[in-house]
């Protein structure tokens, strides 16, 4: 196999689609490979998926090749949801959102029944490391940022599908779960990119070699 990164990434996408069964509810993540994703599974030809998706692309996307997607408002649980990550820690920590949509991305890892992460072999980190992206209200927008120093509004980013403003904090990601309760903490922070280990069921890494399958501890509870 190619070491080029599409040809990883659309591997990853294509072991991923194979999780898809007819009759599911799927959720549908953002960015560049889920946008393997998509073909990956409209070629199988599934019928009766009802499917989500976490941004405007996504979503245009799908429709345009057959696949239907519906106001998550109609569902009130997922079979399944795959995404990609910026980030993947050997632990299962994730950073997500380098395409502003990390909220409604946890919104539909939360929802589902198994949330598996798709993401080439460069994705996968010996630990988690700035920027962890930032959806925060653009109400009181400088007291937030201010309470989440280091953090910065991304240069030219376009609001959240949601209208929220993206930003990023700049500083270190020694211990996760400390900085995510931090942000977690912080009322201007509608969310962030830091996903738990307990959210991810199962991580496809693309490598030259085939596709290696990372798994968590088993189902939620």
């Amino acid at each position: 196999m190619s070491q080029d990164p599409e040809d990883l990434k659309r591997a990853a996408a294509q072991a991923a689609a194979e999780l898809v069964a007819d009759g599911m509810r799927l959720g549908l993540g953002t960015g560049s490979t889920v946008r393997h994703l998509l073909p990956a599974i409209a070629a199988r030809g599934l019928r009766d998926l009802r499917c989500v998706a976490t941004s405007e692309a996504t979503a245009a996307q799908a429709r345009e090749l057959g696949l239907p997607v519906e106001a998550f408002e109609a569902l009130d649980a997922l079979d399944l949801a795959i995404d990609g990550a910026d980030q993947v820690a050997p632990d299962l920590w994730l950073v997500k959102g380098g395409g502003g949509a990390h909220v409604r991305e946890k919104v539909v890892a939360e929802a589902a029944a198994r949330f598996v992460v798709i993401v080439d072999e460069r994705k996968v980190v010996p630990a988690l490391g700035a920027p962890v992206p930032l959806e925060l209200l653009a109400f009181g927008l400088p007291a937030t940022l201010a309470a989440v120093a280091p953090a910065t509004v991304r240069p030219g980013a376009p609001p959240s599908p949601d209208g929220h403003v993206i930003a990023d904090h700049h500083g270190p990601v020694d211990d996760p779960a400390a900085l995510a309760a931090r942000l977690d903490a912080v009322a201007g922070v509608v969310g962030h990119g830091l996903f738990a280990p307990a959210l991810v069921h199962d991580v496809l890494v693309a490598r030259p070699g085939g596709v290696e399958h990372l798994r968590a501890g088993g189902p939620r509870s």
